[in-house]
């Protein structure tokens, strides 16, 4: 049994399964998921768990080399905004129909319980080395 990092069975081998290029969707409780990417559905009640705290985990386990969000965040939802912007440097912000024709392509889907509106992130993921 793992002791430390993401103890979800489900996630820790999507994860395991992820290469260079590869992208997750972290997103929140109301993004519609299309038909195809992985889904790990981690929501249990609104706001549990919360974007931020699997935004975190996934972070600490990933290299990410670059990342998406829809525009609409900043006027939306100022604290995920923030939350982006302090976490992911290269931060690109594309229209919200933008991002959901995107998230199509995504290797991964991680859905949250956060209930705050477009609380949604397309990682892309590095290498190591």
């Amino acid at each position: 049994m793992k002791k430390a990092g993401i103890l979800n069975r489900q996630l820790a081998g999507a994860l395991a399964g992820l290469g260079h290029g590869h992208e997750v969707l972290v997103c929140d409780a109301g993004m519609p998921t299309p038909e195809g990417p992985r889904v790990v559905d981690l929501a249990f009640r609104a706001g549990v768990p919360s974007f931020a705290e699997v935004l975190d985990g996934l972070l600490a386990e990933l290299v990410v080399e670059g990342a998406t969000a829809a525009r609409e965040v900043r006027a939306a939802n100022p604290a995920a905004a923030g939350l982006l912007a302090g976490r992911l440097p290269k931060l690109v912000l594309v229209p919200h129909e933008e991002l959901k024709e995107r998230a199509a392509g995504a290797r991964l889907i991680v859905r949250t319980g956060e209930a705050r509106p477009y609380a949604n992130v397309l990682l892309r993921c590095g290498v190591f080395f």
